[in-house]
């Protein structure tokens, strides 16, 4: 029997989550999980259920279904020549023992990345039939459930702006599976056939580097993929990819993905400028300057992490800083900004939304949780006992956290 959640979630095209499924690191695509009631307290020596250590680094968010709990990661190889072996590792929901570890590929990264950036960083996603886990220039890979390598995609190599690295997550929208392909040479967006790994259709993109992940809608009766770019945002029809809306003003290097209400489509970049802009996504061609730009906000806006999105409360930090604004989706308008939480400095992961609580990740590990309503109201602050830049995932009556070197679960 389904949930209402994932009714919800199958109105919006998105069919990866219900009440013991977490398919993408997104959940709903808002960063909200209605079915989920994880504990508000925790720590080493509070309502830990299990820690398992996970060898070499990665900073892919873990994703659930069923009793599997997925993340991938980059093992460095004992060699004289160097590279990774690159894995997705699967755990037991329960007891946290590792069900099975596969290695899709190996090799040396063409190019470095950022000190604070993994060779692992796109979170995988699944529909229960399959696990697709991008390690981008290493290639995307499509595995079974018991981790038999069912097909794989090799897209060349990314050139990254600075030699930031790379982290872009694809995708699930039913039988597609949407991959962002962003970078320094000719940019591209794909859409592939969740079976085979056939390129359905691709576009391409007069983009430079881009770390976001698309947001998948449905408006009017027609889906969308809505993708930011440091020139423009855009929005592709599901179908065919046809090119349907695109409005400039993001800053560069962007990275925060979109979030939507019934009615717009919410973009934010925080990187050299700040700036969130929410459309209306019926327009048609270049919509700058039009009734379909229903407010833009030029300050305060996140860099790495994603804003959250519950009811008409929008949640975003002030680039990488742990200061907090709630703005109303619908206007702009704050209920409140650049709020000061204890123990958020540096942030990486995005916000999360569970049982009417935000959850808040710092890298340092810890873990603040306030209400989930329009005044400021912290329940509880959390400190756990390694770095964090994963975004967590709640699940169930769970709290599944993917650390530096281990993945937690924390349960009441």
């Amino acid at each position: 029997m389904r949930t209402a959640s994932a009714l919800v979630l199958a109105i919006f095209g998105l069919q990866w989550v219900h009440a013991e499924n977490l398919g993408h690191w997104r959940g709903d695509g808002n960063g909200v999980f209605p079915a989920a009631d994880p504990p508000t307290e925790f720590g080493p020596g509070k309502n830990l259920e299990w820690k398992t250590p996970i060898p070499g680094s990665g900073s892919g968010s873990p994703v659930v279904w069923g009793n599997q709990v997925f993340v991938p990661t980059a093992v460095p190889l004992d060699s004289i020549l160097g590279g990774y072996s690159f894995r997705v590792i699967c755990l037991d929901l329960e007891s946290g023992k590792e069900i099975w570890s596969r290695e899709v590929t190996r090799g040396r990264p063409h190019e470095g990345t950022h000190s604070t950036n993994t060779f692992a960083s796109p979170s995988p996603c699944t529909d229960g039939q399959r696990v697709y886990a991008s390690f981008g220039s290493q290639g995307l890979h499509a595995l079974s459930m018991d981790g038999k390598v069912l097909w794989q995609r090799d897209f060349g190599d990314l050139t990254m702006r600075a030699g930031f690295g790379e982290g872009s997550s694809p995708v699930l929208a039913g039988d597609k599976l949407i991959l962002p392909w962003d970078h320094e040479g000719q940019s591209k967006l794909y859409a592939l056939d969740t079976t085979t790994g056939k390129t359905i259709w691709s576009v391409d993109r007069d983009e430079p580097s881009n770390w976001g992940t698309p947001r998948i809608i449905e408006f009017a009766g027609q889906k969308q993929v809505v993708q930011t770019g440091e020139n423009k945002v855009r929005a592709y029809r599901l179908s065919d990819g046809k090119a349907l809306w695109e409005c400039a003003g993001q800053t560069v290097r962007p990275v925060a993905s979109p979030v939507a209400t019934k009615d717009s489509v919410i973009v934010m970049s925080g990187f050299r400028g700040s700036f969130a802009g929410a459309f209306r996504p019926d327009g048609s061609g270049d919509i700058e300057n039009t009734d379909k730009v229903l407010w833009t906000i030029k300050r305060n806006t996140p860099d790495i992490g994603s804003p959250v999105l519950s009811g008409n409360r929008l949640y975003f930090y002030k680039g990488k800083s742990g200061l907090l604004t709630c703005v109303d989706a619908a206007t702009g308008e704050p209920f409140f900004t650049t709020e000061r939480i204890r123990g958020l400095d540096s942030i990486y992961a995005s916000p999360v939304v569970a049982n009417g609580r935000v959850y808040l990740t710092d890298r340092d590990g810890t873990i603040a949780v306030i209400a989930d309503a329009p005044e400021l109201k912290v329940l509880a602050v959390n400190q756990l006992d390694e770095g964090v830049d994963a975004t967590p995932a709640p699940v169930g009556q769970r709290l599944i956290v993917r650390g530096k070197s281990s993945v937690y679960s924390f349960t009441k």
